[in-house]
């Protein structure tokens, strides 16, 4: 069964990562951590956990598949590493000190600048994926 799972940045810049509610599953997740990767890690064995747990009562644990989605400050700081301001300012048309904000949590973008962010992002990956080399 496929899950969702949001990753977000708190205001003291820790990350939380909750998953949706499925009525299926008598159980909710969190994970939590100072970086992205640390938060999914806490996630999965949060998840690892409860599996012991079931399987300790002789229960099955519901097989869950997640897939993971970001609020704007996590996917920014996650691939901070990949992608400079400019770059990102040239792939999304956002301006790189309103990124900036974004990223430190001084500020939250509007549904309309999210939309615009995550439209060039996957403009770009489908972009890329089409490269070939010779």
């Amino acid at each position: 069964m496929k899950a969702q799972v949001t990753i977000e940045r708190g205001s003291d810049g820790s990350f939380d990562a909750t998953m949706e509610y499925l009525a299926e599953v008598p159980f909710g997740l969190l994970g939590q951590g100072d970086t992205v990767a640390e938060t999914i890690a806490d996630f999965c064995n949060s998840y690892q956990e409860m599996c012991d747990l079931y399987e300790a009562e002789g229960k099955m644990c519901p097989q869950l598949d997640f897939e993971f989605k970001y609020d704007v400050p996590s996917f920014l700081q996650h691939y901070a590493y990949a992608f400079t301001l400019a770059g990102l300012e040239r792939i999304t048309g956002v301006n790189q000190k309103q990124l900036g904000h974004y990223i430190a949590g001084v500020r939250k973008p509007s549904e309309k600048t999210i939309r615009k962010i995550e439209n060039g992002i996957r403009l770009f990956a489908e972009n890329l994926a089409a490269v070939r080399f010779v």
